[in-house]
């Protein structure tokens, strides 16, 4: 299973929009996780079909982040970017994006696009918005 990382403005009936937008495309959600911060919603699903999902929810204007992030949470403080990129570069990993996706009084949501994905998230497994979901 591959995920999205979808970053919207929270409102009242975001996930209803898009759970409809990707019904009917036939597109099943096999995991969600949901994480609001500073207003902004980051919704992380497991799809059947996530290229398939990626498009239909791009084109009901929501923003659809690289399928190749990681995405994590860390504690909104200096050097915290710096701890983690060194720990992905001594391990073999080459971090190719980072994009703080929201932030609020003490977190920032992080999305990293990496070579290695499944390498990356069992390093970063304490940081990633939700462990509950197959990377």
């Amino acid at each position: 299973m591959k995920t999205i990382t979808i970053v919207a403005d929270d409102k009242v009936g975001l996930l209803a929009d898009i759970s409809y937008v990707l019904a009917k495309s036939k597109i099943n959600i096999e995991s969600i996780c949901v994480e609001v911060i500073a207003g902004k919603a980051v919704i992380l699903m497991g799809l059947t079909d996530a290229e398939k999902g990626k498009l239909v929810i791009e084109a009901a204007g929501y923003t659809v982040e690289n399928l190749d992030a990681v995405v994590i949470k860390l504690k909104d403080q200096t050097g915290e970017v710096t701890k983690i990129t060194t720990t992905l570069t001594k391990e073999g990993v080459d971090v190719k994006k980072v994009d703080i996706l929201a932030k609020d009084k003490g977190n920032s949501i992080v999305a990293i696009e990496v070579d290695k994905h499944k390498r990356a998230s069992a390093i970063l497994k304490p940081y990633l918005v939700s462990n509950e979901i197959e990377y």
